[in-house]
């Protein structure tokens, strides 16, 4: 009797072994959820564009991952941060996504962040830029992918005032990430020896008319108008600046520029800008290799966001692959101890505030004359390296062991 229930005994603790053994999907799929701008305002540079980049990563992981489907839902959260958290919750309580991505702006992003750690579903950021989304709102199940506010003030703003741009006014859009940006590079500004005169700021988003702004940021008499804003606010002050002649004798930094800003301004418009970006298709041969597949998808080339989303969401997936579970916490482990290396970054890291760290570039917009063909539109001036690229590891974040 007694060999009978020994035997019975370890054909039980065999079939737990086996059973903690294999690979374990939560609801027998993974569900990614795409949460971005898809009609408004910065809709160019993440909306459908991020839905597509996150198909195709999927597509490229073959559909699957450990035995299961992976299915992509997504939403416009029309720039608002409660309609952000409605659908995330929604997305989290009733349809079972496990993970959130893009989030195109820091308002909505800092909405989704406590809801999903609350849930222990994960964020991956592509879009926002306020950089107290890894120190003070930091959570154990964020990462922050693409760049963020201090990356773009260092990158652009000390390289401006080397070259004689030592006097700012800033444009600013009034909410989150437009005064943290201004905060940002007005600090890089000071500690490079230049001077800040002054700031307005406009209602973002939905300015249309920049006039009063622009005649304020002229009569300042300041060398350099930074613009701390983003998507079509860039676009519609940049454009209002060349028509009102004001950058005949002031110059324009963009702070937070991308490509698709630069194809709807045009060459002649954007020559000359210096800005700082995280991507560029036509930085070597495996980002143009991937930059032409989306073109024949979207019939535009990616922006950075756009590039992020597709990396965060194939790091995402390996993670997972390697864990041998979509569980939150075994994931993150696996995307903090494992580099991001492919078309978008290369030895990239991900630190215990949840930034990723990576090589920035300092690009110039080119003349019409230098550009050889369809969206040759930047030089890259200078590679930033991670270290120098990122702001330190920071002690505000409650991850961070003391």
């Amino acid at each position: 009797m007694k060999s009978r229930f020994a035997v019975i005994a370890a054909l039980l603790f065999a079939a737990g072994l086996a059973s903690a053994a294999e690979p374990k999907v939560s609801d027998d799929a993974v569900r990614i959820g795409v949460l971005t701008d898809m009609t408004g305002y910065y809709s160019d540079l993440a909306g459908p564009g991020s839905v597509e980049a996150a198909r195709m990563a999927v597509d490229d992981f073959g559909g699957k991952v450990l035995g299961k489907p992976i299915a992509i839902v997504s939403a416009d959260h029309q720039n608002k941060a409660d309609v952000s958290s409605t659908i995330a919750r929604k997305w989290f309580d009733e349809d079972k996504v496990d993970v959130i991505v893009d989030l195109v702006s820091s308002s909505t992003a800092l909405a989704v962040m406590p809801v999903a750690a609350e849930k222990k579903r994960i964020t991956l950021l592509s879009g926002p830029a306020t950089t107290a989304i890894t120190g003070e709102k930091c959570t154990p199940y964020n990462v922050h992918w693409t760049y963020n506010n201090w990356a773009l003030a260092n990158g652009t703003g000390r390289e401006v005032v080397k070259q004689g741009g030592d006097t700012w006014y800033f444009l600013t859009a009034d909410y989150v990430f437009g005064k943290s940006l201004e905060e940002d590079t007005a600090a890089v500004v000071k500690a490079s020896g230049g001077k800040v005169l002054g700031a307005s700021r406009h209602p973002s988003p939905g300015t249309t008319d920049f006039s009063s702004f622009l005649l304020q940021a002229q009569a300042s008499g300041a060398k350099i108008i930074g613009l701390a804003n983003a998507g079509a606010d860039t676009v519609n002050a940049i454009k209002q600046a060349n028509e009102f002649g004001i950058t005949k004798k002031q110059n324009l930094a963009g702070l937070l520029v991308f490509i698709s800003d630069i194809n709807s301004l045009g060459l002649p418009t954007a020559k000359g800008m210096y800005l700082t970006t995280a991507f560029y298709w036509d930085r070597d041969d495996d980002s143009r290799k991937w930059s032409k597949r989306f073109f024949e998808k979207t019939k535009r080339m990616p922006t950075m966001v756009q590039a992020g989303v597709y990396s965060a969401v194939s790091h995402y997936l390996r993670a997972i692959q390697a864990a041998g579970t979509d569980d939150a916490d075994a994931v993150m482990a696996r995307m903090r101890e494992t580099p991001v290396n492919d078309f978008f970054a290369k030895n990239g890291r991900i630190g215990p505030d949840g930034l990723h760290r990576h090589d920035m570039y300092l690009v110039q917009v080119k003349t019409p004359e230098e550009s050889k063909y369809p969206w040759d539109y930047y030089k890259i001036a200078k590679v930033i390296p991670a270290a120098e690229a990122f702001p330190p590891i920071s002690d505000k974040c409650p991850n961070v062991k003391k």
